[in-house]
């Protein structure tokens, strides 16, 4: 081999290097935390949404109950409101 293949070699090698672990290998990375954080948030969110349920199931039925025991009291004639300008 000459010697300036070998320098072309070693150019094209820098140059792949610099490609690889300044473009390639931080975007891999970069994407790999953002599913990470995505997959966070999104246990997050179910964890809450079930939490949020669980809590509304459980006040249904005492609300549902007492709703039931208390008698209607008669408030009379409802008139509508209207704004007069």
């Amino acid at each position: 081999m000459s010697p300036i293949s070998i320098i072309i070699a070693f150019i094209i090698g820098y140059i792949l290097y610099k490609f690889v672990f300044n473009l390639v290998l931080p975007m891999y990375q970069t994407a790999k935390q953002v599913r990470r954080q995505m997959g966070d948030i999104q246990d997050r969110m179910r964890q809450q949404y079930e939490q949020e349920q669980q809590y509304y199931q459980q006040q249904q039925p005492n609300n549902f109950g007492s709703q039931q025991t208390k008698p209607k009291a008669d408030k009379g004639d409802y008139l509508d409101f209207e704004e007069i300008k």
